[in-house]
């Protein structure tokens, strides 16, 4: 009788052991990395830039200007004119 017993509890232990679902957490889908959004690489020369800009803007102050800067703002203005030309020829040779 013994043996029945202990034989009938085993056999329900394991097929309550079979029949029991055991709950495994699945791994997490893993995020792809987005790739770094790329930034665009500063123009080359920032000092060459600046110059063109500031001889822009000096330029322009020179023409709406109320005086002629002592007979001097018509060279003054071909210089100008010429330095910027030659800063953009420079930026245009360094490709």
């Amino acid at each position: 009788m013994k043996h029945t017993m202990l034989t009938l509890v085993a056999t329900l232990g394991l097929i309550a052991a079979l029949a029991t679902p055991v709950a495994v957490p699945a791994a997490p889908n893993p995020k792809p990395n987005p790739a770094p959004a790329a930034t665009p690489a500063p123009p080359p020369h920032p000092e060459i830039r600046e110059a063109i800009a500031s001889l822009q803007r000096a330029r322009m102050h020179m023409q709406e200007a109320a005086h002629d800067f002592g007979g001097h703002r018509v060279e003054a203005l071909k210089a100008t004119d010429e330095a910027i030309r030659q800063l953009q020829i420079c930026l245009r040779f360094d490709k």
